[in-house]
């Protein structure tokens, strides 16, 4: 793509790898096949295509971005298929992330946004406030079809049925390996997970021990970042890096650390950008620490378990498969551990769960989520599978089939407690 950046501009770092980034696209419209926003609206200003020719276009001329370019950066997921697909390796995630922040310090929101973007930065990255405003959620859901707001009427459904009790197992501490050491690793908590579900955290505390690691939860970590840095907001999602940089590294200067393993894929994407995000030794060194919960199962290597009769849609999350390209260790856990493993068709495309996405776009979110599950069923599965919360809450919202998170089932095939979704739904 031809660029018209003046070498004034270019002297700024951030216009000069955006310069670098568009010059990279060539057109070719690979991308619209999968992004799921396309294949949903059919607008090409809704296609990753479409959003770089508008970004371009603000960026060069250096106007304050405009009610029609925040339409359509604002529908995009950050689902990154697109780089997955893209021949040319346009690094659209760097991209889309600078114009968000663009539009954040450029664009006067109406009010109503921006008062729903302000509670969602500071409630979701707060496990004890995100608490709060589940119990509240969870009261008012009767009032939600007299809401005329459908964001609001999103917000009120995505309490669940119980908010779980705090788990102890969350607050900073060190598990020591079930038999010899042979690694010692940095959990991520993570922040609306330890609201939404306590249980991944502590199956995947047992399970790691059980595959002899220390795991110690550092103190002063909290949110990565990823809920903000997504809403543009980089000094809040800057601000949550820097503390957890240096949460890891006070533990990994310490006693040393061999991995920092993260079982939100969500969260695992945005840990592994550390480096280029803040551009330090310190962040550069955390970023090649952090490994996938799957990631980290691999080296370890997993026992092989006995077939268990039940098969298993896998759910590949986004973050996972397109931002980390991690596609295939999860499935191979899954069926070492003695599980039949079923894929949906198009398993490529989005849930519409996208961090804050389903709750700021639920018209597009719901129809993604449709898809999803049917998708999902069609399969005929005894359990959904997935790496991410985000994900598990979006399906979960819509399907009886039980849906748990992949290090669940693999805790529970080497001996840990069968997990809860599932003894509810088979017992």
């Amino acid at each position: 793509m031809q660029t018209h950046f003046t070498e004034d501009q270019l002297r700024d770092p951030k216009l000069a790898q955006a310069n670098k980034i568009l010059r990279s696209c060539v057109h070719c419209g690979f991308c619209t096949a999968t992004c799921p926003t396309y294949q949903v609206l059919g607008d090409e200003l809704d296609s990753p295509r479409g959003r770089i020719y508008l970004i371009k276009e603000m960026l060069e001329t250096g106007r304050p971005a405009d009610a029609r370019t925040v339409k359509h950066l604002d529908r995009c997921l950050s689902c990154l298929a697109c780089m997955t697909t893209c021949p040319s390796g346009v690094d659209y995630m760097h991209l889309i992330d600078q114009a968000r922040a663009y539009v954040e310090t450029t664009y006067k929101r109406p009010l109503p946004d921006r008062v729903l973007r302000w509670v969602l930065a500071k409630t979701l990255p707060y496990p004890t406030r995100f608490r709060l405003a589940l119990a509240a959620a969870k009261l008012a859901r009767p009032l939600a079809p007299m809401l005329p707001s459908r964001r609001l009427r999103a917000m009120l459904a995505m309490a669940p049925k119980t908010i779980p009790p705090v788990s102890r197992n969350d607050d900073p501490q060190t598990f020591p390996a079930s038999g010899p050491r042979r690694m010692r690793v940095a959990l991520m908590t993570g922040c609306a997970q330890k609201a939404l579900n306590t249980d991944i955290n502590d199956a995947t505390i047992r399970l790691l021990r059980r595959l002899g690691c220390e795991v110690v939860v550092p103190r002063g970590i909290g949110c990565c970042g990823a809920l903000t840095h997504h809403m543009g907001r980089e000094g809040e999602s800057h601000a949550a890096a820097r503390a957890n940089i240096a949460a890891f590294m006070a533990e990994k200067n310490a006693d040393g650390l061999d991995a920092i393993v993260i079982n939100t894929s969500g969260c695992g994407t945005t840990v592994k950008d550390y480096g280029q995000m803040l551009g330090t030794a310190d962040a550069a060194a955390v970023a090649s620490l952090a490994l996938d919960i799957s990631e980290l199962l691999q080296k370890l290597t997993l026992p092989e378990g006995a077939a268990k009769g039940l098969t298993v849609a896998y759910h590949a999350a986004c973050s996972l498969q397109h931002g980390q390209q991690i596609k295939t260790a999860p499935k191979d856990l899954l069926k070492r551990a003695g599980f039949t493993v079923v894929e949906p068709a198009d398993s490529h495309l989005c849930c519409g769960s996208a961090g804050t996405y389903n709750l700021l776009q639920p018209e597009i979110s719901a129809q993604l989520k449709a898809r999803k599950v049917q998708t999902l069923e069609a399969k005929h599965p005894d359990i959904i599978a997935a790496g991410n919360i985000g994900c598990m809450m979006q399906i979960g919202s819509a399907t009886g089939v039980p849906v748990v998170h992949t290090v669940e089932l693999l805790d529970w095939a080497t001996g840990g407690p069968k997990p809860r979704a599932l003894a509810r739904a088979l017992d």
